[in-house]
């Protein structure tokens, strides 16, 4: 990381977009949309601040090694991956959702997931699945799947899944429905420690210029 210059790391699509009014108040702008064009370093108005575009369980990874002084990632993804060795000064409130168990309509859950019982579970958040299932006394088989998670109880891969539900639209078109909230998520900002140290003058105003645009 150089003593000059800021990156940022984000991921495209929802957060990337709920990102921008937070960027704009800290007076900083992409030149490019990363939905647009292939690059995956975006320059902004700032000669010394740029965008590095990774995956969104990446983000904590890049800040942690400090590819990146600061970025925005999903409380899922730091429970998940890990958030040790990075500073979480805010929850920015963005890119809200909740993780959930569904089940496909007319699956008994209630009997299903008594305790000593054994659920097969599809999720890419094999972590949180097996202590929220662990605290319940529920044996589960977890099975890690990366996408289309609705697909896995319809064809008989699993009974259930954990997955992070917005609308539940996806849900309903499924013939899934949610049936227990996990917890509630939201995106933080997080920061390399050593660049907070290094970089505190430039990294502090937009912090703060963070909080307030979010009425913190």
């Amino acid at each position: 990381m150089s003593e000059q210059n800021l990156t940022i790391a984000l991921s495209k699509g929802r957060i990337f977009d709920e990102t921008l009014p937070l960027l704009a108040a800290a007076g900083i702008e992409p030149v490019e949309d990363p939905e647009q064009s292939r690059k995956l370093i975006i320059d902004t108005n700032h000669a010394d601040i740029r965008l590095v575009i990774v995956r969104a369980s990446d983000v904590p990874t890049y800040v942690r090694y400090g590819a990146a002084d600061f970025g925005i990632a999903g409380r899922d993804v730091l429970i998940e991956n890990g958030g040790e060795g990075l500073y979480q000064p805010l929850d920015l409130q963005i890119a809200k959702c909740r993780m959930m168990v569904a089940v496909p309509q007319g699956f008994d859950y209630a009997a299903a997931s008594q305790p000593g019982c054994r659920l097969r579970i599809a999720t890419k958040y094999p972590d949180i699945a097996a202590e929220h299932f662990a605290a319940k006394g529920v044996h589960v088989d977890i099975i890690k799947l990366y996408g289309s998670m609705e697909l896995a109880p319809l064809v008989g891969l699993s009974d259930a899944i954990v997955d992070l539900v917005s609308t539940g639209n996806t849900l309903k078109a499924n013939r899934l429905e949610a049936v227990e909230h996990i917890c509630d998520i939201s995106s933080r900002l997080v920061v390399n420690k050593a660049a907070l140290k290094v970089k505190h003058a430039r990294l502090q105003p937009i912090i703060e210029a963070f909080a307030a645009a979010i009425g913190q």
